[in-house]
């Protein structure tokens, strides 16, 4: 019997990519994220070495994407109209 995949990202209801994490798994990818921005704009101080800051901050951030798309929703295109 095959198991159930656990989302962790949710697909947004209105435009394109993630939601808030379901599960404190993807609660804690974001603050592991977070404290690494820190830990980089901290250690690497981006007045002086831009291009290594923006560099670290690129891998940080592609590494969050990889796990969104791998632990979230398949992303799409969802457009609905905003009712005031």
């Amino acid at each position: 019997m095959a198991e159930k995949k656990t989302i962790w990202f949710p697909a947004k209801e209105n435009g394109v990519g993630w939601g808030k994490a379901t599960v404190w798994q993807g609660w804690f990818v974001q603050m592991l994220y977070l404290i690494a921005l820190g830990l980089i704009s901290f250690l690497v101080d981006p007045k002086i070495e831009l291009v290594k800051w923006l560099i670290c901050v690129s891998i940080a951030t592609l590494a969050l994407f990889v796990v969104y798309y791998v632990k979230g929703e398949a992303p799409s295109r969802n457009w609905k109209r905003i009712e005031k």
